[in-house]
């Protein structure tokens, strides 16, 4: 039996369930239960659970939909909203979504090594999104390399665009930016434009650029007394991060705070680092022990953070 990423299953031999979050084979799948421990089982042991249904799209790509002759022609805005299942984070399923006002005739095949596999072929209406693609987050750096191609089509007096024809391999640095609220899918995802804007030159503004006033400095704002530096607490996306990238955010994150809480001359500041593996920790010793600004430097409030955060004493 064929499972896929995102469904519901009960083991045969025993009380347990959860949702399928890795494929292994054909014959061995992963479950993740509600204590978010994943267990490697093969396929024949475990069975869908009647009620939770996979695959339910956002529309129904079998009813065709057309606008009204009065309505505006949307031409541009199709996107593919890269959003992480609700119930395990671990899952993140790709949909494409079309907020133009022409039907789509999709297809999306995908490129492994020298392997291609046609993932999906279908219509998509007008301002609707339509699940594309599911993948595992921990498996980022295998993911497959994307070829979507996409025909526009309306019964309207409107020229049709040129077929869209994408090919793209997502890498951690695309889901640097934070999530997008998709009204369509009802919940936040990362959004990759997939058609071009048009590009729109205004001659005023243009020529007021030429001529623009040198740029205000910007005041640096009061930081907290306490900075929180664990990773989630600055990035929405830090599932996608490697630990080297994790390190220089949370140093970024320290020094800017550091020198704020130096232009605006504070007696002291606190730094929650965590204990961890005392890496971010000895980072920060290490700046702080050499900064002419710094007075002394200390564990924080040893009953609350245990060695998890430094107080830095200015001068």
């Amino acid at each position: 039996m064929n499972y896929k990423l995102g469904e519901f299953v009960r083991f045969v031999d025993e009380k347990r369930e959860g949702y399928i979050t890795r494929i292994f084979s054909d014959d061995m799948i992963g479950v993740t239960g509600d204590d978010d421990f994943e267990i490697p089982v093969p396929a024949n042991k475990v069975t869908r659970v009647h009620g939770h249904v996979y695959e339910q799209q956002v529309t129904d790509q079998n009813a065709a939909q057309s606008l009204a002759p009065s309505a505006t022609f949307e031409t541009k805005g199709i996107y593919l909203a890269v959003a992480p299942d609700q119930r395990k984070g671990s899952v993140v399923y790709f949909h494409l979504v079309n907020n133009t006002s022409f039907q789509l005739l999709v297809t999306l095949v995908t490129e492994k090594g020298k392997e291609l596999k046609g993932e999906f072929a279908g219509i998509i209406n007008p301002a609707s999104a339509t699940r594309v693609f599911t993948a595992s987050l921990s498996e980022l750096d295998m993911w497959p390399a994307f070829h979507l191609q996409a025909l526009y089509f309306t019964t309207q007096n409107i020229a049709t665009p040129e077929p869209l024809k994408i090919k793209e391999k997502f890498k951690a640095k695309d889901f640097a930016g934070a999530k997008k609220p998709v009204p369509l899918l009802k919940q936040d995802a990362w959004l990759t434009r997939l058609d071009e804007e048009d590009i729109i030159i205004d001659p005023v503004k243009l020529k007021e650029s030429f001529f623009k006033a040198p740029e205000v400095k910007k005041e640096i704002a009061k930081p907290l007394q306490e900075v929180d530096l664990h990773i989630e607490k600055l990035r929405d996306d830090y599932q996608f991060l490697s630990k080297t990238e994790i390190l220089k955010i949370q140093l970024e994150h320290f020094k800017k705070s550091l020198d704020a809480a130096i232009v605006h001359k504070l007696q002291s500041i606190i730094f929650i680092h965590g204990a961890g593996n005392g890496t971010l920790r000895m980072e920060i010793h290490k700046s702080v022990g050499r900064n002419p600004h710094v007075k002394t430097f200390m564990d924080a409030r040893k009953e609350k953070f245990g060695y998890g955060a430094t107080e830095v004493i200015l001068k």
